[in-house]
């Protein structure tokens, strides 16, 4: 005979259960809503129908799996090491993440342009590359593997290459009407978005150990190897296609129907390398002189998330800036860019501080998301477009290179004293900013529309 009455105990862990579970269930039902809202928006203006909307759910995951490496490398690589180790360890880290990147760079562009056919599977080659070495971090980081350098390295270098790869493919993917900057764009947002989402899941994961931050990325990588290969078809076709010629001694080996590089991509293309040269230089040089100099009473992971959040904020303003211009000049926002860079590192320099810190990592990153969108909008308007997908296959390459330079300089820099590195990054800026505004091209670029 059942009892009639429910103890108290009971009663509350009941309605605690139905409590979970109405919560689980909002939840659910808010994460269903926000999936097809975004869906919703990344097919729209034919972009589903022309399938970069595809692409642009390749590139979420991508950035979300590259987001949470970065969470799990930081907290085992970096600010767990002792003090006086880290400057060794993670420039040895760092030193073999850039230096073979830096040989393979030149080769990545030429690559792609005589094997264009298969450039889904060398996109899906970057992502599953990348799945492999995730779950093989997974257990070097709990083992201090012999294998954790290596497979960082291995990680890094195949999210530099996922980049070129990637960039020759949107011009195949381009719906009616749209512009490469307007799809540029789109393929970026969705990249921010997969950052904020990611971040904090990976920090949560983080509770439980590096290892299993590893694992999640790995399942965001796996993902997005499946969307590589569900690409569509005309991503891989060269038909038509001819290449980019960056110096004259590449005619020999270029395709039918190839161009050398107009004037005005090539100083836009100068000109952004000095922009990704201090992305590159900034992000090594200060995660040393932050960890082993901090300001005043700040914590160095404080200081670190203070200045990469201003340049993360500075990149989405630039792209929700370059989405919402109408027309812009491009030669004008390169030059206004470069100038910007300098005037906002001598200002670090002089007045060295958080505040300081923080604006140089905001106009950096919007200065950088500006100078992209430029470059894209002068390529879409002077190459012709069965040169596209080599022209932005090879000036991502470039940048790429630049970053490389600028990364290894902020690693061998000297940290004391403090203000060194931004003397040493003031005037590299200063001198190419000279040599690029010297070699501009004497008819500046008519505006470009680059907006809806």
């Amino acid at each position: 005979m059942s009892n009639p009455s429910t103890p108290p105990a009971t009663g509350r862990g009941a309605r605690v259960t139905r409590g979970l579970g109405g919560a689980a269930r909002a939840t659910g039902r808010f994460g269903r809503f926000t999936m097809r809202q975004a869906k919703r928006a990344a097919e729209a203006q034919g972009a589903g129908e022309s399938g970069l909307s595809r692409l642009i759910q390749m590139h979420f995951f991508n950035t979300a799996g590259d987001a949470a490496v970065a969470i799990s490398l930081a907290g085992t690589l970096f600010f767990t090491v002792p003090s006086g180790e880290a400057r060794g360890q993670v420039a040895l880290f760092l030193g073999l993440t850039m230096l073979p990147f830096a040989i393979v760079a030149p080769l990545i562009g030429p690559f792609l342009d005589r094997f264009a056919h298969g450039r889904r599977w060398a996109i899906g080659a970057t992502m599953a590359i990348r799945a492999f070495l995730v779950w093989v971090l997974a257990g070097a980081v709990v083992t201090e593997s012999a294998w954790l350098f290596p497979a960082a390295l291995g990680v890094l270098v195949a999210s530099k290459a996922y980049g070129v790869t990637r960039a020759a493919a949107v011009p195949r993917l381009l719906p009616r009407d749209f512009t490469l900057v307007k799809a540029n764009g789109r393929v970026s947002m969705s990249g921010i978005v997969g950052v904020a989402v990611s971040a904090p899941i990976a920090g949560l994961a983080s509770l439980a150990g590096p290892e299993w931050v590893l694992r999640y990325a790995f399942l965001l990588f796996v993902a997005a190897t499946v969307a590589a290969v569900r690409l569509p078809s005309r991503v891989d076709s060269s038909e038509g296609e001819g290449d980019l010629l960056l110096r004259g001694g590449d005619e020999c080996r270029a395709r039918q129907g190839s161009v050398r590089i107009p004037p005005a991509v090539a100083y836009a293309l100068r000109a952004n390398c000095g922009p990704r040269w201090l992305s590159g230089f900034l992000i090594m040089f200060m995660a040393f002189q932050l960890r082993e100099n901090p300001i005043g009473g700040w914590s160095p992971e404080v200081l670190t998330a203070v200045v990469v959040g201003a340049a993360a904020t500075g990149n989405f303003l630039g792209v929700i800036a370059a989405s919402m211009l109408k027309r812009i000049n491009p030669a004008v926002t390169v030059s206004a860019v470069l100038v910007a860079d300098v005037a906002v590192v001598v200002f670090g320099l002089v007045f060295y501080g958080v505040l300081a810190l923080a604006l140089l990592g905001l106009v950096a990153g919007l200065g950088q998301a500006l100078a992209k969108f430029s470059l894209d909008a002068t390529i879409q308007r002077d190459v012709p477009h069965r040169v596209q997908a080599s022209a932005f296959a090879r000036s991502d390459t470039t940048l790429q290179l630049a970053w490389v330079i600028g990364g290894f300089i902020g690693i061998v820099m000297p940290i004391d004293p403090p203000r060194l590195g931004l003397g040493v990054a003031t005037a590299a800026l200063v001198a190419w900013s000279a040599f690029v505004l010297v070699r501009r091209p004497r008819r500046t670029s008519r505006e470009v529309r680059t907006g809806n």
